[in-house]
């Protein structure tokens, strides 16, 4: 039998937290960055501009930081994607834009585009320039159910576009996935909030917190007292593990525990196990695998039940976590969680293999002993938020149906981000979503698009 459940704070010391928490990459200098937006082609066609779903300009923003002007590379990129500061963080620019970049075919190393973005978003907000401004006021009031990133971008351009915004959250701090979701080495200096401010400082915009839909208002509320409502929920749940815990001790979500580390001051006081298991593979499955690593754990392995070429998240970062230190086991899905007086001790695993593409098992099975287990194999939409009311929304694979203009079955609601059908579960395309959906939100409350029936 295996020792003890070993689950403590302090493996590494408040410094020592630290530096494993810093940035990945130290940001580029204005040197670095003009020799990095050197390499740009400046394709007539630009494929990474094709593969950007914000659609930047990616050779204008890149050709003004090779001539020394960053702010105004920034504003190119702001224009697009009012969250291009994170989005130049977070986003797996390794499978859109660089994948894309001709670069590629000539040398097998892309321009770092990703780099270079955050070098040009952090030059203007760093330089407390305001780029924007809410537009002259229509009179007109809209309702934003999420302060994340499809929320918040769908706020910023209403605003500008001179409308007044409610921007309503569950949380009692706005941002999102991008504050409460995204790995902490990836988001450091409290960038997130930062950003926020920064998009809020538009004008117009009110956000109230711990504001919760089916709780504090109903649709049905907002759609009576607002000209037009936009929802960007998020997900609000983790997919069943399909083995029975019995609540054993040491049997959480990775998202409950990238959510506490993310609001946790001194990460040395955060417990992590000796050994921990991580079953998915996800960028939650690896967010938290690599974090668990930094916070001092011994072992740690992600378990998928398919290959690597199947892993949801980039083979980028299915490297970092190698690089960390954390091992990956393929092809084998839970088959059972074994505890001792309450707490979790070991899990054990069903080798499985494709066949006609189907997942079956060989039956063959292993055990790892495991202090720790995070559950890290989706989320989902839960409709019950939306419910309560006469107004019913359509869904579609479990998540809210839109059309190409983001619009909702109901009329005067538009949805995106991650609640929304047919995403990507990315931070730029719910940017892209709020932005499209404020958009049509316009030219229908405009007049120029008649308002679609019920």
């Amino acid at each position: 039998m295996t020792s003890a459940p070993d689950i403590r704070a302090g493996r590494l010391a408040p410094d020592e937290c630290a530096k494993a928490f810093s940035d990945l990459y130290e940001p580029l200098n204005g040197h670095e960055a003009r020799v990095a937006a050197e390499r740009c082609l400046f394709c007539y066609d630009a494929p990474c501009v094709a593969a950007c779903p914000t659609s930047i300009d990616i050779p204008l923003f890149i050709r003004q930081i090779s001539t020394g002007n960053a702010q105004g590379a920034g504003k190119t990129i702001l224009d697009s994607n009012i969250l291009g500061g994170m989005c130049a963080r977070v986003c797996p620019t390794e499978t859109l834009c660089e994948q894309a970049c001709v670069r590629n075919d000539a040398e097998g190393k892309p321009v770092i585009i990703g780099q270079l973005q955050r070098h040009a978003t952090d030059a203007v907000m760093t330089s407390g320039r305001k780029l924007y401004k809410q537009g002259a006021r229509n009179g007109k009031r809209v309702a934003v159910v999420g302060a994340g990133p499809a929320g918040l971008s769908c706020a910023h351009k209403l605003a500008t576009l001179g409308y007044d915004v409610v921007v309503l959250d569950a949380r009692q701090k706005p941002g999102g996935l991008n504050e409460h979701g995204i790995a902490s080495y990836k988001s450091t200096n409290n960038f997130a909030q930062a950003e926020v401010d920064w998009i809020l400082s538009v004008g117009g915009i009110e956000l109230r917190c711990n504001q919760a839909l089916g709780r504090d208002f109903t649709l049905a509320d907002l759609r009576r007292d607002f000209d037009a409502v936009f929802l960007g929920l998020g997900l609000q749940a983790v997919n069943a593990l399909g083995v029975d815990d019995a609540g054993l001790r040491g049997v959480e979500d990775a998202v409950a525990f990238i959510e506490a580390l993310r609001q946790t001051v001194n990460l040395s006081t955060l417990p992590i196990g000796r050994r921990v298991v991580v079953i998915g593979g996800g960028m939650t499955a690896v967010d938290a695998a690599v974090q668990a690593k930094k916070l001092g754990a011994e072992e740690v392995t992600i378990v998928y039940r398919r290959s690597a070429e199947q892993m949801g998240a980039s083979r980028y970062e299915q490297e970092l976590a190698l690089t960390e230190g954390v091992v990956v086991r393929h092809w084998a899905r839970p088959l059972a969680v074994r505890g001792e007086n309450g707490a979790l001790r070991s899990v054990s695993f069903a080798a499985t293999v494709e066949k006609d593409g189907r997942l079956v098992d060989t039956g063959e099975t292993f055990e790892l002993p495991a202090d720790q287990l995070f559950k890290a194999i989706g989320q989902l939409f839960v409709p019950q938020h939306i419910e309560g009311s006469s107004d019913t929304l359509d869904l579609a694979s479990g998540r809210i149906a839109v059309d190409d203009e983001r619009r909702t079955s109901l009329a005067g609601v538009w949805a995106g981000g991650d609640c929304a059908a047919g995403g990507r579960d990315l931070t730029v395309v719910a940017v892209e979503d709020g932005k499209q959906a404020a958009l049509s939100i316009n030219h229908t409350l405009q007049g120029f698009v008649p308002m679609a029936a019920e």
